[in-house]
């Protein structure tokens, strides 16, 4: 039977296709992890009692990104070159969605607006990185492999995801409730886009390395397509709502270690 998590264990039990996934995932948690570094930096004045949280949220992609090469070193792999198709937060960042690394690299003081822009793109992102780690929880939370890292990235994106819903809550309140649902908009529309360009170019080849027929990797690029279709009729609405989470403060302290990996 083909299922998610099925296709899941094919990909973790080969060697290659593993370092292929966790090269993807160490890619974008640390090109997350930069971002956010410079975004604490730069925030404007009036903002400054965010900078830590905004560090804190960094913090903890950098150590997502530490998990996955810990995860790549104890079976012995090395990390592999990131395809440029598969490369989400980039193909996120060209598509100007978010703040741009141009603006990022300068060391001019962001705005307001640049902020209330961040954290609609990351509540996007978030949503995404929530369910997908959700996802792996249900399935591998046990798993003696990969299980505790497993548990301690999705805790992580829950507690990002808390953390801008309660903050575009308060700019909202603020006065800012109009720019940022044409931003949340114009983010999830584009992201449920990109996330199916990578996630068929990941599959293919994923596909490739695995071996599968043609007919398995038309049965899978089909589901692609049609969770897209059900986003663009709708679905996209999920990523843009905003409600006080019952995790409040969620980013108020330092970043939890990283797991150890014998």
């Amino acid at each position: 039977m083909l299922s998610a998590k099925n296709v899941f264990q094919e990909i973790l039990a080969d060697d290659e296709s593993f370092a292929l996934f966790c090269s993807i995932a160490a890619s974008g948690e640390s090109q997350g992890g930069w971002e956010n570094a410079r975004i604490a930096a730069l925030v404007p004045d009036s903002e400054r009692e965010m900078a830590p949280k905004i560090t804190r949220h960094g913090a903890d992609e950098d150590k997502h990104g530490r998990i996955f090469n810990a995860l790549m070193k104890k079976r012995g792999l090395d990390p592999v070159p990131v395809p440029p198709e598969t490369d989400y937060t980039m193909l996120l960042e060209k598509n100007g969605i978010g703040l741009a690394h141009e603006k990022l690299q300068r060391d001019e003081p962001l705005t307001v607006q640049d902020i209330v822009t961040y954290l609609s793109h990351s509540r996007v992102t978030e949503q995404r990185a929530a369910e997908q780690m959700e996802l792996l929880r249900k399935h591998f939370a046990g798993d003696p492999g990969i299980g505790r890292a497993v548990r301690q990235i999705s805790n992580d994106e829950d507690n990002h995801l808390a953390y801008c819903h309660e903050e575009l809550l308060r700019f909202a309140q603020a006065g800012h409730g109009p720019a940022i649902q044409r931003t949340l908009r114009a983010c999830a529309l584009a992201e449920i886009r990109i996330y199916r360009d990578v996630s068929l170019a990941v599959m293919a080849h994923m596909g490739r390395i695995l071996g599968w027929s043609r007919a398995k990797s038309a049965v899978l690029a089909a589901g692609i397509h049609a969770m897209y279709a059900y986003e663009r009729l709708g679905g996209w609405r999920r990523m843009v709502s905003l409600r006080m989470p019952e995790r409040r403060d969620a980013l108020g302290g330092p970043a939890s270690a990283a797991p150890e990996f014998a």
